[in-house]
């Protein structure tokens, strides 16, 4: 019997091998475990730190606070002040006044300190947890307005308040918060926050809001009036002066939280409530100094530095104002306002008033504004802005206003891109609109250039037709107007001052949209430049000779004669390009205008029942301002840059000048917008003097008179003959053929005869005296060329063939002509007229 041995130990080595097997793809399947795993580790360390790295980029260095809210003078973050270009003059200052602000502390050995009831109520309402936590809180990480502690509110007023709100902002502000608690400690960080916190009204810090709402420093503030403005620093917005009511009610709100944490003692609290803190404050007053121009430059600087950080102070604002323009633009409106609503002129020395020219006679609007700005368009910047000026007193009203006609010109740009020329042939009659000149009257045929010059209506109305309202848009657009808002004296000054130079716009990005600026540099406390528009940007809108077709234009003075006349109020003296403007219900008026070096716009409004203004107002204003920028300075124009032609045409066609054309001028085209044809539109006609009717070739020739017409389409005859335009007759002189005469006749064809083909001319040409005869023929009753059939012939013929004529390609009604001379030059003719079919 075989022995078992070897059977079992088989069998026991087949388990371990299996048993081994096992063990091996468990190891292997906890290897390949681990090793995904600490490549997934691996992968989030990496992605951790490159994000980190993106949230940390850049991130603001902690000493920025020191910097800003630690004087070693104690003096605290000074308001934000503005000044003029020089960076001397100072328009404004954002405080509630001139007082400088000052740091007061939190420690107590200092004889002003911050109360410890403020302390703990700004800590009530604003941090409750300011105490245990780490500077930062986890929740509202996905609200952008909520900042639930000290730390984070200081970060985000003082640090982060240029970067969009975002997640990777909300992370940036708790990194910040939780490191400037670690660095400087929570003493530090709520002293900071009392001193630099909003108050409302412009009063940043404890102490300024002190002085402004109680009249009196921090450290003397009772238990009631630091809860008020504990509750203040939250809403800035219900403060004592704005919302008293709702400031008391929300400090007696903050007493009671006090107490119920334990930091106000029911003795304190019952006091506390019991007591009315007196609010005294002297009014707060806008800028004095061009304040229109203020609010301007702050409505710019919103794009780029948030209102709230300018008005809490520390930053050095200068701007493009030229302050002696500014004083002498201010002083002129305010005497042209003062004189249109007929109210007493300012007492104030005035010396650029003198140049004011006289309004119209016996007009005056009680109810009206004027305002005006003045921009160098090499730079885009702003030189002086006077906000609407009401019976000679400036307010800080910068507002846009219905553009009228003063936007007109873009319409004509946009027939200039597209081939014609301010010579081109346009019509101002009657049409089945509903438009309407100014003048209630039609001027007939016009070049585009009388047309823009004189504001006319209805040509600008047929050319936009023409042109379709969206490609003038577009044409608009390129110079940031909008044809269906509002316009602001800023974006018509920016858009005209292309034209001035070339075509080129200056200016800088604000707000998504290329303008003018108001503002150079913007710098914070410690010389950091926030914002520098020193430098303009450029942006090419049109050609340099697209824009000087313009300009040769609208500077163009004796264009504007007939509807302005001689010697008018645009006329200053140098080289201009203007463009005037009004509403068809006569409440705005505008004049825009400029010169190599200036842009000046001036408006004016009237809202008096029954009170219509024109352009002639603003005009005065305008004639003033611009002789007052340009005062001693060279009165330069604009020379022709390449591309641009001058050329004698016919006026009003604009075409090539003819022998009848009554008017020739000279014209500016582009280079290849050339007129090649002669003008078609004044046509010389022999009419008999006798019976007003077209002569014929046998009209006598003493009765014959030679007239220029002007040839008038179908569609203006109404105008022409209400404008008593002589219109050319319309039907011949009746045929009465002359008498035979037997020695110079044509006998075939006959009168009136259908010819056609090869025709024999017969006749006689003979008699006493005879050099030599021809024959010719001409197109029409009296053709006014004739075309010789063959030589002139000298022997003379007896009832024979004259002449033969091949009136192949030709129809209509044709004259034929025999002319026999005789010596001593006698001339002899016979004239028939026949059909060639």
């Amino acid at each position: 019997m075989p022995s078992t041995l070897p059977i079992l130990r088989a069998r026991r080595e087949r388990r371990l091998e299996q048993q081994n097997k096992g063990s091996a793809q468990a190891r292997g399947m906890i290897v390949s475990a681990g090793l995904l795993v600490s490549l997934l580790l691996a992968a989030a360390i990496i992605i951790g730190a490159f994000a980190y790295a993106d949230i940390t980029r850049e991130l603001p260095s902690t000493e920025i606070l020191p910097r800003l809210l630690n004087p070693p003078d104690g003096l605290l973050l000074q308001p934000t002040r503005i000044y003029d270009r020089t960076g001397l003059q100072l328009l404004a200052t954002f405080a509630p006044n001139d007082s400088p602000r000052r740091y007061v502390p939190v420690n107590e050995q200092n004889p002003q300190h911050i109360p410890e009831n403020l302390i703990n109520a700004v800590i009530a309402v604003a941090d409750p947890q300011f105490r245990t936590h780490s500077g930062y809180a986890i929740q509202g990480y996905d609200d952008p307005e909520l900042h639930p502690t000290i730390a984070q509110k200081l970060v985000s007023d003082l640090m982060l308040y240029n970067e969009p709100p975002s997640l990777r902002r909300a992370i940036r502000e708790r990194i910040l918060a939780a490191q400037i608690t670690a660095q400087f400690g929570r003493t530090q960080v709520v002293e900071w926050y009392l001193n630099s916190a909003n108050f409302g009204n412009r009063a940043y810090g404890v102490e300024a809001a002190a002085r402004l709402y109680f009249n009196k420093p921090a450290d003397q503030l009772t238990l009631a009036e630091s809860a008020i403005l504990a509750a203040v620093s939250e809403t800035p917005a219900l403060n004592p002066l704005d919302a008293p009511q709702v400031a008391f009610q929300r400090g007696r709100e903050v007493i009671y939280i006090l107490n119920q944490l334990g930091l106000a003692s029911n003795e304190a609290t019952v006091h506390a409530l019991a007591e009315t803190p007196s609010i005294q404050s002297a009014p707060l007053s806008p800028p004095s100094i061009a304040p229109a121009f203020v609010n301007m430059v702050m409505s710019q600087l919103d794009s780029q530095i948030p209102r709230e950080r300018i008005e809490r102070g520390g930053l050095t604002i200068t701007t493009t104002l030229d302050y002696d323009l500014q004083k002498k633009a201010a002083c002129v409106t305010e005497v042209y306002a003062a004189r249109m609503a007929g109210s007493p002129e300012p007492k104030a020395d005035c010396d650029p008033a003198r140049l004011l020219p006289s309004l119209p006679p016996a007009v005056t609007f009680a109810d009206s504004s004027a305002s005006a700005l003045i921009l160098d368009p090499n730079t885009g910047q702003v030189l002086a802005m006077v906000g609407e000026t009401i019976q000679g007193v400036e307010t800080p009203l910068v507002s846009a206003h219905k553009p009228g006609s003063s936007l007109d010109a873009f319409v004509y740009l946009t027939g200039f891109t597209r081939g014609l020329s301010p010579g081109s042939l346009i019509w101002d009659i009657p049409n089945e609109g509903i438009v309407q000149n100014f003048d209630n009257q039609y001027h007939g045929p016009l070049r585009l250039r009388i047309a823009l010059a004189n504001d006319y209506q209805v040509p600008v109305e047929t050319l936009k037709t023409q042109m379709g309202i969206e490609n003038v848009a577009k044409i608009a657009s390129s110079f940031g107007i909008d044809l269906n808002s509002e316009v602001s004296m800023l974006k018509l000054a920016g858009a005209y001052g292309v034209f001035g130079v070339q075509g080129v716009y200056f200016g800088q990005n604000v707000k998504d949209a290329f303008t003018p600026v108001t503002a150079l540099r913007v710098e914070s406390v410690d010389r950091t430049v926030m914002l520098d528009w020193s430098l303009p940007q450029a942006q090419t809108v049109v050609t340099p000779a697209m824009a000087y077709l313009m300009t040769h234009v609208l500077s163009d003075e004796a264009a504007r004669w007939q509807s302005l006349g001689r010697s008018n109020a645009l006329e200053v003296g140098r080289p201009a390009g203007v463009k005037v403007g009004q509403t068809m219900d006569g409440r705005d008026a505008w004049v825009v205008g400029y010169t190599p070096a200036y842009v000046v716009v001036t408006w004016t409004g009237v809202r008096g029942e029954g009170d219509l203004v024109t352009p002639r107002f603003p005009a005065v204003l305008w004639n003033a301002l611009v002789q007052t920028v340009s005062e001693g300075k060279p009165a330069d124009g604009w020379s022709a840059p390449p591309g641009v032609t001058a050329m004698t045409v016919c006026d009003p066609s604009g075409m090539l000048p003819t022998r009848e054309c009554p008017n020739l001028v000279t014209e500016v085209f582009l280079n290849g917008s050339e007129p090649t044809q002669a003008d078609n539109m004044y046509r010389e006609f022999s009419v008999n003097r006798e019976t007003g009717l077209l002569a014929t070739v046998f009209t006598p020739p003493e009765l014959i008179d030679t007239r220029v017409y002007m040839l008038v389409p179908e569609n203006a005859r109404n105008w022409a003959q209400s404008a008593g335009l002589e219109i050319p007759p319309a039907a011949y002189d009746a045929i009465q053929p002359p008498p035979v005469n037997p020695f110079a006749k044509i006998t075939s064809p006959q009168l009136f005869a259908e010819v056609n083909g090869t025709v024999q001319i017969i006749g006689t040409a003979s008699g006493d005296g005879f050099s030599y005869y021809r024959v010719q023929v001409g197109k029409g009753l009296n053709p006014q060329e004739w075309i010789q059939l063959g030589d002139d012939v000298a022997a003379p013929v007896e009832n024979d063939v004259l002449a033969e004529w091949d009136t192949k390609g030709l129809s209509g009604l044709y004259a034929v002509q025999l002319v026999v001379v005789r010596e001593g030059q006698v001339v002899d003719t016979a004239v028939l007229q026949v059909t060639i079919k």
